[in-house]
C-alpha cells in the first residue's frame, strides 16, 4: 500500500474505531517492500559492491573469477549501491533488487538462461512472486527497453567504441585484427544503432513484458495497492566532448590512424568519434520515448494502476564522461575499461600500445564480457543521483517526473 493511501486508511480507522465493535484479532500486516526489476541501469552495473545472486537452482553465486562463463548469475551485477537501495523511501521496510545486467523483456516471464547470452537466474516475475509471499509490495522500479530482440545497449556501445579504436590504431585493410571479423571505422549513424522499425518492435516486446508484470502484481500483491515507476535512461556521454579531447599530436578523429588521440580519449573514458555522439543521443532519446510509450500504453489498459514515468535523460547533465577536462574522475558514469586477458587488472592507458596489443585487449572483451561490461554505466555516485530522482517519483501526485541536473550540481524534479 502506498504511503499516502496508508496514511488515509489509518485516519479513517481511527475516526471510526469507536463506532465499530472489534471482530477479533486481525492478521498481522505484512512488512512493506520495494522491488527493482529490469536491466543493468537498475541492477547497479558499474556501481561496484556487487552482491551474491541466487541462481535458478537456488545456489547463491558469489564472484566466480574473471574467466568464468558470463552466464553465471553473479554477473547480473546487483550492486548494494543501486538506486533502489540508496533512495529515501518512507514507509518501505525492505528492498529487493531482482534486476539483472543485460536483462531483456523475455526475462520477466522466463528464466534468462532460456535465451542466448542469458544468465542462470529465475524469471524476474517468479522472483517477484516469492517476495510477495512474505511482503506487501508498495513500490516497483522498472528499467526495461535498452536490451531486446532487436538491439542491446552493450552491442551499441561496443559498436561505436570499437569503430573509434579500430580507426585510431589499425588501417581499414587489417581485417584480421578482431575475433568477429572486420570492424568498420566510420562514425556511428543513428540507423547503425537502432532503426525506427527496431524501436517499434522493441516497444511492442517491452509492452508485452510489462503487461505480464502488472497482471502478476495485481494477482500477488497483498492489498493490491502499489506504485510502478518506469525509469528511462541517461546517456553517459555529452553532446560534444570538451575541446581538450579534440586533438592530439596534431591529429583529430576525421583521418585514418590517430593513436595519441585514441589513447587520450580512452584514458578519459570516451573512446568514440565526435561524429558518433549525436547518433548516440538520438538512440538514448529513442529509449526515453520507448519507455514513456510503454507506460502510456499499459496505463490505458490498466486505468486503476498507479503508474509513473521517470525521465532521467538530463540527470547527468554537466557530469558526463569527457564533458569537461579531468574525466573520468568528475563524471557520474563509468569509463570504458578493458582488460588484457581475464586478469582482473583494468587497462587504464593505451598509450604506447601497438595494434597487436590493441587486438588482444579488444578480443578479451569479446571472449570474457564480464571484463568490460561495467563500461558506460552509472557509478555509485551516479546511482545516488538516480536514487534522488526515484524518491521524487515515489511520492509525486503527477503521472510523470523529469529529473534534471543543474549547472551547480543540484537536482530539480518537475
Amino acid at each position: 500500500m502506498s504511503v499516502i493511501r496508508r496514511a488515509a486508511l489509518v485516519a479513517t480507522l481511527v475516526a471510526t474505531s469507536a463506532l465499530v465493535a472489534p471482530a477479533g484479532p486481525a492478521a498481522a500486516a505484512l512488512p512493506t517492500a520495494a522491488v527493482a526489476l529490469g536491466d543493468s541501469f537498475i541492477s547497479g552495473e558499474g556501481a561496484g559492491n556487487y552482491q551474491p545472486v541466487v541462481d535458478v537452482n537456488g545456489v547463491s553465486q558469489a564472484f566466480p573469477g574473471w574467466s568464468a562463463p558470463n552466464s553465471n548469475a553473479f554477473f547480473c551485477h546487483r550492486s548494494a549501491n543501486a538506486s533502489l537501495l540508496q533512495a529515501s523511501l518512507p514507509g518501505i521496510q525492505d528492498r529487493y533488487n531482482m534486476a539483472c545486467s543485460g536483462g531483456r523483456p523475455a526475462d520477466f516471464a522466463a528464466a534468462s538462461s532460456a535465451r542466448d547470452k542469458g544468465r542462470t537466474v529465475a524469471a524476474q516475475l517468479d522472483q517477484l512472486r516469492a517476495v510477495a509471499q512474505t511482503h506487501d509490495i508498495d513500490l516497483v522500479l522498472v528499467g526495461l527497453g535498452s536490451n531486446n530482440s532487436s538491439f542491446t545497449f552493450g552491442d551499441v556501445a561496443e559498436k561505436c567504441a570499437n569503430r573509434f579504436i579500430a580507426d585510431a590504431w589499425t588501417g581499414w585493410w587489417e581485417f584480421w585484427a578482431y575475433l568477429n571479423g572486420p570492424v568498420e571505422q566510420a562514425p556511428c549513424t543513428a540507423d547503425d544503432l537502432a532503426t525506427a522499425a527496431q524501436f517499434s518492435a522493441a516497444t511492442a516486446e517491452t509492452v508485452a513484458a510489462v503487461r505480464q508484470l502488472l497482471v502478476t502484481l495485481n494477482q500477488v500483491d497483498a492489498d493490491h495497492q502499489h506504485r510502478v515507476v518506469f525509469q528511462d535512461y541517461t546517456n553517459p556521454l555529452p553532446f560534444d566532448l570538451d575541446s581538450s579531447y579534440w586533438e592530439a599530436d596534431g591529429r583529430q578523429d576525421d583521418r585514418d590512424k590517430f593513436r595519441d588521440l585514441g589513447a587520450l580519449r580512452y584514458a578519459a573514458g570516451c573512446p568514440i568519434h565526435r561524429a558518433s555522439l549525436s547518433a548516440g543521443h538520438l538512440f538514448s532519446q529513442g529509449l526515453g520515448t520507448l519507455v514513456q510509450n510503454v507506460r502510456n500504453t499499459v496505463a490505458a489498459e490498466f486505468p486503476n494502476d498507479d503508474l509513473v514515468f521517470l525521465d532521467v535523460q538530463h540527470a547527468f547533465d554537466g557530469a558526463r564522461l569527457c564533458e569537461h577536462a579531468g574525466s573520468p574522475a568528475n563524471a557520474l558514469a563509468t569509463p570504458i575499461r578493458l582488460q588484457d586477458g581475464p586478469s582482473g587488472t583494468f587497462v587504464t592507458s593505451l598509450s604506447g600500445k601497438d595494434k597487436i596489443a590493441i587486438q588482444r585487449i579488444a578480443n578479451t572483451c569479446v571472449s570474457y564480457f564480464q571484463t568490460c561490461q561495467e563500461s558506460w554505466h552509472p557509478t555509485a555516485a551516479g546511482q545516488a543521483v538516480l536514487a534522488r530522482c526515484l524518491a521524487a517519483a515515489a511520492t509525486t501526485a503527477a503521472r510523470a517526473v523529469t529529473c534534471s541536473r543543474q549547472p551547480d550540481g543540484s537536482l530539480t524534479t518537475t
